[in-house]
């Protein structure tokens, strides 16, 4: 009996040391694992189709897992596709620098100049200050700086440089005694009334945040996603549907600066204030006056001085407007110009009055980041021959931008991640596993072409809400997406950018995407709360997309013909 008894507890000893040795390798045990898994998808059927498939179900696994760095895992196809026979080691290679990924690299640069000399933050100030700084209203006005400042910069950066101006806020207000950033705990019953130790509170973490506060934060990071939408530099999918589509489509016009304008921004700014008003509804108690939330923010106008002198201290400590911010601002007008201009359509081009050349936006951004290490950041130079001694510089200036700081702030990760999905991209065309996967879904493909439109969009805002990463979800996606067009004799516009903006649709859970995640932490948000919120903006956000995109892309795209150049 007492060895059985040992036998058994040997047993349950064993198997909790495999389950804690699982816990604390999985990562490498699923880098070992999956790949083998995956074997039966080409071994029986040894044709390119399906092992570009293995590589490409490798990758999805690798990326949503992120068992390896999202950046390593899109290296895969350097190494797999020319050893597998799916693509040559040259062709590979360019897929990691084309045009969009120097777009890519040319917007960023800009971003991080402005972020440099810190004019994206006194715009932010300038503009929640103009607006105004009651509740409502200075909720509006930094989910509008967000949403037009993520247009030009990253979402990820754009949440990151606005959060820290509203955590200042808020806590300026509590500390006047107006609004309140966590709910105080309250303990009815006598056992939970005892005072708590500090390592029960730590770990307890009774620090709730109350509605406002989920409002000011949440809606900050759903700002930063819609409004990435409004520019086609504004977000990673973005561009990674701009690679997908030209490699796929190369007689296609391209997916051009004005027309990306003219079709998203619209539907950025109803998707923005619909969510806003639902926002408020939910947790400030819009339309419900006689509501707890909506009392608890009628407090008068104090709390809107209190905001508004927080406002103007910040901007004073700024000080005035310097050369280097008023340059920077000149030359980032002028890639917008430039992006918009280049072939805006209704007169002829910039680009078309010097070249017969095909010139794209990469052209555009670049001229703009010679520019931004060319010109210094101050203007001493001026007084190089002055009679004052004083005045006469006793060194050259910085330019407005260093390579130094490029180096520290460039995400180079990313544009590995843009890389490796447009070699996903290429291979999928040439080794036909695209058009495999687009044969199999032909039944699919036959439905009207607007449910064909909301079940894809429909999928990726589903999928996306569970990965990391956007991008990723996007690479895997809109190859199949192109070919499906093509069988059902579908304009590419029609599926392709729906999909890619649903890709961007990640709002129910921190790990949804970066804005989601920096939004939470310093409120301590639930999930709970946030996939409450997220669902409604989700939904939004749909409803506008299906509504609006067929009827506006229609006057850009015809959507009613199919192009010749798709075939």
């Amino acid at each position: 009996m007492k060895s059985l008894t040992d036998l058994s507890a040997n047993m349950a000893s064993a198997g909790w040391l495999i389950l804690n040795a699982i816990r604390i390798y999985w990562k490498t045990i699923f880098i070992i694992l999956y790949p083998l898994a995956l074997l039966p998808v080409f071994l029986f059927d040894n044709v390119a189709a399906l092992r570009c498939l293995y590589v490409v179900l490798l990758m999805a696994g690798y990326w949503v897992s992120e068992a390896l760095p999202l950046p390593v895992t899109s290296l895969i196809p350097m190494v797999l596709f020319p050893l597998m026979g799916v693509l040559d080691s040259d062709k590979v290679s360019l897929c990691y620098l084309k045009e969009t990924n120097m777009m890519f690299v040319g917007g960023l640069i800009i971003a991080i100049a402005l972020e440099h000399c810190n004019l994206h933050r006194r715009v932010a100030l300038y503009v929640i200050k103009l607006v105004g700084c009651s509740p409502r209203k200075l909720n509006l006005g930094l989910v509008t700086v967000t949403m037009l400042v993520s247009m030009w910069i990253s979402n990820t950066a754009a949440t990151a440089m606005m959060i820290p101006i509203i955590e200042a806020t808020l806590i300026e207000l509590e500390e006047q005694g107006i609004g309140q950033m966590f709910e105080t705990p309250s303990f009815l019953d006598g056992a939970s009334s005892e005072k708590m130790s500090a390592d029960e509170e730590d770990e307890e973490d009774p620090k709730r945040p109350t509605k406002e506060t989920m409002c000011y934060f949440v809606s900050t990071a759903y700002a930063a996603c819609i409004g990435g939408n409004g520019c086609i530099i504004g977000s990673g999918t973005n561009l990674t549907f701009k690679g997908i589509y030209e490699t796929r489509f190369d007689n296609s016009p391209g997916v051009e600066f004005a027309k990306w304008l003219f079709v998203n921004v619209p539907m950025m700014l109803i998707m923005m204030y619909l969510t806003v008003i639902w926002l408020q509804f939910w947790y400030m108690g819009l339309f419900r006056p006689k509501s707890a939330d909506a009392k608890r923010l009628n407090v008068g106008k104090q709390n809107e001085t209190v905001a508004r002198k927080l406002i103007g201290r910040k901007l004073t400590e700024m000080g005035p407007m310097s050369f280097h911010e008023t340059a920077v601002g000149c030359l980032f007008v002028l890639s917008v110009l430039l992006w918009f201009f280049r072939k805006p359509q209704f007169i002829v081009g910039w680009a078309e009055l010097i070249t017969q050349h095909k010139v794209k936006d990469a052209t555009a951004a670049l001229i703009v980041v010679l520019l931004l290490f060319v010109i210094p950041s101050s203007p001493d130079f001026i007084y190089m021959f002055s009679k004052d001694e004083e005045k006469r510089p006793k060194a050259a200036s910085h330019a407005l931008l260093t390579w130094k700081v490029v180096q520290q702030k460039l995400p180079w990760g990313l544009i590995f991640l843009l890389g490796g999905g447009f070699a996903l991209a290429e291979a999928s065309k040439v080794s036909g596993m695209s058009q495999l996967i687009a044969d199999h879904l032909h039944g699919f493909a036959m439905l009207p072409r607007f449910w064909v439109m909301v079940i894809s969009c429909l999928f990726a805002t589903f999928i996306t809400q569970f990965t990391g990463s956007n991008v990723a979800v996007a690479n895997v996606f809109l190859p199949v997406l192109a070919e499906m067009c093509l069988v059902a004799k579908i304009h590419p516009m029609y599926l392709m950018m729906p999909a890619t903006l649903s890709c961007s649709f990640s709002y129910c859970l921190p790990i949804s995407t970066p804005p989601m995640a920096i939004a939470a932490a310093p409120c301590n948000m639930r999930s709970t709360e946030m996939a409450k919120a997220g669902l409604g903006v989700a939904i939004i956000s749909l409803a506008t997309l299906f509504a609006v995109f067929p009827f506006l892309g229609s006057y850009i795209w015809n959507f009613d013909t199919f192009p010749e150049w798709a075939n």
